[in-house]
């Protein structure tokens, strides 16, 4: 068994492994998560020693706040995304495990697993998404925030234990609404200008990313004095922590490849 690595190393591996696959043929068994997000699904096998091998990424439009709102979409989307894997590593991928944002009801909770299901896999477990993004981040103290395309789900961490969970509407979509609606752009183009133009969309986006803190603030009510940890592809633009760090008034930690931290931590879950 190789060393285990620290959050920093694993992500920018995950991010080499992105569409790229392993100069060496899978040895041994793999685990798979599939992250079903409201933007984008991502499909993460891991190697017997927890590294990626593997990392594919598919649009996605088929999730509506973790809801399942496309069911054919969703299981095509996932399903092609399995075909390739198992084409480009020449194994079969027989499991998986995926995760759902806190405090949605169990019964669409569910519907996320019955969508790898449908898509070929066999047993999948669930997970919620803020623990998987600390199976990642291995924060002992600290409130990890997971920033989804829809929604903003935190957990409050001490000693290494779940203390608090909660989720509120609030994510990636409804910048690019905000984004959309200041300069008169689709939302494509808003998610695309969002990418290609940071500094420029980034005044914009300021009370969007002061909403998505104080949300952060009412979910973690006697919890001031942990730092927060930003997770998921949403507040990866350059300056966004600032603007949370400043209305929150407490320290806040970025991660490289944010949007990686939660489907690793979903594969990590996988049986």
């Amino acid at each position: 068994m190789l060393a285990v690595l620290d959050s920093t190393t694993l992500l920018e591996l995950a991010a080499a492994r992105l569409g790229t696959p392993p100069e060496d043929p899978v040895d041994g068994p793999v685990r798979v998560g599939v992250d079903l997000g409201t933007a984008t699904t991502v499909l993460v096998v891991l190697d017997r020693d927890d590294r990626p091998v593997w990392v594919d990424t598919h649009p996605s439009g088929a999730l509506s706040d973790g809801v399942v709102v496309d069911f054919a979409g969703a299981v095509a989307s996932v399903g092609g995304l399995k075909r390739r894997a198992e084409q480009v590593l020449g194994v079969e991928l027989r499991d998986a495990a995926t995760a759902y944002p806190p405090q949605i009801p169990l019964a669409d909770a569910r519907a996320c697993r019955f969508v790898c299901e449908a898509a070929g896999f066999g047993e999948v477990a669930l997970v919620d998404e803020v623990s998987a993004a600390q199976r990642t981040l291995d924060v002992r103290d600290g409130v990890v925030v997971d920033v989804g395309g829809g929604s903003t789900g935190v957990g409050v961490f001490r000693g290494s234990e779940l203390v608090a969970l909660d989720d509120r509407p609030g994510g990636g979509h409804h910048l690019d609404l905000v984004l959309a609606g200041a300069l008169g752009l689709s939302l494509s183009e808003a998610e695309r200008y969002k990418r290609e133009h940071p500094q420029e969309a980034l005044p914009v986006l300021v009370p969007a990313f002061q909403r998505i803190a104080e949300s952060v603030r009412l979910m973690t009510l006697g919890a001031e004095d942990l730092p927060v940890h930003l997770a998921g592809g949403a507040l990866m633009l350059p300056g966004a922590d600032t603007v949370v760090a400043t209305w929150l008034e407490r320290p806040v930690v970025t991660h490289p490849h944010a949007l990686f931290i939660t489907p690793l931590g979903i594969a990590r879950a996988a049986s």
